[in-house]
């Protein structure tokens, strides 16, 4: 009796070392290369429409002990189907074939690779089928050994690189009236959303929108608390349009709060500085009026993007930030860079501060998800980077002082506001 229960513990403990050393990594997390739309992606049921055998699935994740992998794709294939495919780790290549089984799920079991040394691993898994033949519909990477006890994947469906962010101090007691702040886009992956000048009613930077469309942006947030919708706030909480520059498309914005819009198409180009000013004017108790400047490198001229009046405000600027956001997730597995410089506030009575000092901040998805998020100083400028699975982290709260280059703003011929009515 005592033996038996001794060998049930052993056999309990060795199902539960195997269990523990078994990941499944669900297809939803994936990319696909080097069309990011290259198949359909699902939250529930992972990767379908896949048949084009130039586009490979891509899986990333943190081995944090070298060692021995298994490896293996659970998908589904029609009864009579079949799929051969080939999976590539830390420069080994194996290849798997699966027969269909209907709406059960098969394995294509690829073995072992041997991972040499700890860091972001890529799985990438290819078609090795014809051209408009299904590969199958991919469930999910399925990995085991020793390797993955303490291995780090993001399984979760949202597959943006996390939101990281530059948080600058204010002076105690000090009345800010204008915010300027130069950026410089260093890697240029769509659906980036570089953030120069941000405050606690609005932002201000550039944006990669398509491949054949940038923007400089320019948003007021509403009063109030609605998050969704714009159609919900009442007159009294909206913000409203002062004037707009030549050329500049204003609208509403919700979903992330609400707003006013406003954006400039333009070309800005990746390694060239842009220059940006966000100014604060209260005009009584409960209202600000809000601007954004931005220097035009090719007119070699301030021009005003747009300007709102914001109720329930009445204060000068505070809540100073730059961030780096990837609002696109088919493509967070890519790099996004960005260098901040040259930081000036300028106070009520007009007397300019240089900014060096910011603490670093993410979002929630770099909480646990996504640890590729950093912040340092290069070049003399504060640097923000996110995505593309890079070993090595910054803290949450980490401060860093750039050096001072004592050069204030000091061309600022901005165009004039029209005269602003009170209510």
């Amino acid at each position: 009796m005592k033996l038996s229960r001794f060998l049930t513990v052993l056999l309990l403990a060795a199902w539960t070392a195997r269990a523990e050393s078994e990941l499944r990594v669900p297809a939803f997390t994936a990319y696909f290369s080097p069309d990011v739309e290259g198949a359909e992606m699902s939250g529930r049921s992972g990767i379908s429409g896949w048949n084009d055998p130039k586009t490979s699935v891509l899986w990333f994740g943190e081995i944090k002990t070298p060692g021995q992998i298994s490896c293996a794709v659970m998908l589904r294939l029609t009864a009579s189907g079949e799929t051969k495919l080939r999976l590539t780790v830390a420069g080994q290549t194996h290849e798997a074939t699966a027969k269909g089984a209907g709406d059960s799920l098969v394995k294509a079991d690829f073995g072992s690779f041997d991972i040499t040394s700890a860091g972001y691993q890529k799985f990438a898994l290819e078609s090795l089928n014809a051209a408009g033949q299904s590969a199958g519909d991919i469930d999910a990477l399925v990995l085991s050994g020793t390797t993955v006890t303490n291995a780090h994947f993001n399984l979760k469906p949202r597959r943006n690189a996390a939101s990281v962010h530059l948080n600058y101090p204010i002076p105690a007691g000090t009345n800010i009236e204008a915010f300027y702040c130069e950026a410089t886009g260093v890697e240029e992956p769509l659906w980036t959303y570089y953030m120069a000048c941000g405050w606690h009613r609005g932002y201000f930077g550039m944006q990669i929108n398509s491949p054949t469309e940038r923007r400089i942006i320019f948003s007021v947030w509403d009063s109030g608390s609605e998050a969704v919708s714009r159609d919900k706030v009442g007159h009294e909480d909206r913000v409203t349009l002062i004037t707009k520059g030549a050329g500049v498309n204003s609208g509403d914005f919700g979903n992330e709060g609400t707003g006013g819009h406003s954006h400039l198409v333009y070309n800005w180009k990746t390694g060239e500085k842009q220059r940006f000013l966000v100014t604060a004017k209260p005009t009584d108790a409960t209202h600000t009026i809000y601007s954004g400047y931005w220097f035009h490198p090719e007119q070699k001229k301030w021009m005003l993007i747009s300007s709102w009046k914001a109720p329930k405000d009445g204060s000068w600027l505070r809540g100073l930030y730059s961030f780096s956001e990837n609002f696109g997730g088919d493509n967070g597995h890519l790099q996004r860079k960005a260098r901040f410089g040259n930081q000036w506030l300028r106070t009520e009575d007009g007397k300019w501060i240089e900014q060096t000092t910011a603490k670093f901040s993410h979002d929630v998805t770099g909480r646990a998800d996504r640890f590729d998020r950093f912040m340092g100083v290069e070049d003399g400028q504060f640097f923000l980077s996110n995505g593309g699975f890079v070993t090595g982290f910054t803290k949450f709260g980490d401060k860093f002082e750039r050096p001072s280059t004592g050069k204030s703003p000091s061309d600022l011929d901005l165009p004039p506001l029209p005269e602003i009515k009170h209510d």
